[in-house]
């Protein structure tokens, strides 16, 4: 497996339009197969016909509870499993968490959340098959951990907030080409990009306050002007 995008992801929940709607989020973060099911007879179906590498299963569904459907499917195929649910209750909870789920995220939640929190246990479960190049990010003497969110300097170590993740992240993913202001929006927000663009400058400018020796002369996050922003591949001259 070259990358964490490539894992497949099962997506259960009863509410379609946020079903679809966490489908697109998927889609536009970078994974490259998502399906998705509205009930557990649906999931049970799908899991068995697709074998998902992960699945984000809602706790209630309109047969069943999401709590037994994760025991039933883990008997078949030991994968990822995380909540996704409206009770937020301490013992929900720590049910789902002891028997045995990777994480518990509480509706609503932030997409850019769902995002990290989604990648951070793939890459625990499947770190064996990921290549290294996939944890991080070298930039001359300045190292970006994926997993951990934090960029190294030195002795420095910084953390990225969900924003600067989501950017870096795309514009890495696209190492060496343009990546458009809509596009960067797009992975930032999930949102209609109209007015984010003031927004973004100011993230860009905090990202290369983390990653250039000298953010005013950057020499890897580049502006291309009229089109967008750009990760160089070598150290620009």
């Amino acid at each position: 497996m070259d990358s964490i995008y490539e894992c497949s992801v099962l997506v259960v929940d009863d509410e379609t339009a946020l079903c679809g709607m966490i489908a697109q989020m998927l889609s536009q973060a970078g994974f490259r197969t998502v399906y998705t099911a509205h009930s557990c007879e649906q999931a049970r179906c799908v899991a068995a016909q697709r074998q998902p590498d992960a699945i984000l299963l809602d706790v209630m569904l309109p047969d069943g509870d999401g709590f037994s459907l994760m025991q039933e499917l883990r008997r078949a195929r030991d994968m990822p499993i995380l909540f996704l649910s409206a009770r937020d209750a301490d013992t929900d909870r720590l049910h789902g968490l002891g028997l045995g789920a990777d994480d518990y995220i509480v509706k609503p939640f932030l997409p850019q959340e769902l995002i990290l929190r989604l990648t951070a246990v793939l890459r625990r479960s499947y770190s064996s098959v990921l290549h290294t190049e996939e944890e991080k990010l070298v930039l001359d003497d300045t190292v970006i951990d994926w997993g951990s969110g934090t960029v190294h300097r030195g002795d420095a170590v910084l953390s990225l907030t969900a924003k600067e993740y989501a950017i870096l992240r795309k514009l890495a993913d696209n190492r060496g080409n343009i990546v458009t202001i809509d596009a960067l929006c797009r992975a930032a927000w999930d949102d209609d990009t109209f007015g984010y663009e003031n927004t973004l400058m100011v993230h860009i400018r905090r990202l290369r306050a983390k990653i250039e020796q000298t953010p005013s002369k950057p020499r890897w996050l580049l502006t291309v002007r009229g089109l967008g922003y750009k990760l160089v591949r070598e150290k620009s001259v």
